[in-house]
């Protein structure tokens, strides 16, 4: 049922994920600063408080994945599918997202968009 990343020792705590199923897994407070996820399912997922700034999620599945008080500046999410957050719980600077993900980035406001 998931691995609880954010109990694992932050000293060079250095990953990068492929081929992965990390679903229901946390890493709520890591440091993951230029971590790539590649061709990894990441549903129901707790990122909470994380730092991946200059990150790469490349194909990946985010379904319900949780970013909140995220560091996401740079992170690029553009291939991937299923990812929401809100922008303004969240630090997005240059944050590369496909045309196809911006509803989900806006869902809080309950648009219809067409």
């Amino acid at each position: 049922m998931g691995l609880d990343f954010s109990a694992s020792n932050s000293f060079l705590f250095s990953m990068r994920f492929q081929d992965c199923l990390l679903d229901y897994s946390t890493f709520i407070y890591k440091k993951l600063k230029k971590t790539s996820f590649i061709d990894c399912s990441l549903k129901d997922v707790d990122f909470s408080n994380t730092d991946l700034s200059l990150a790469i999620f490349k194909n990946c599945d985010l379904t319900n994945a949780t970013f909140v008080e995220c560091i996401l500046e740079k992170t690029d999410f553009h291939s991937s599918r299923n990812y929401t957050f809100d922008p303004s719980e969240n630090k997005i600077k240059r944050t590369k997202v496909s045309h196809a993900a911006l509803a989900g980035l806006l869902e809080k406001f309950d648009l219809d968009i067409e």
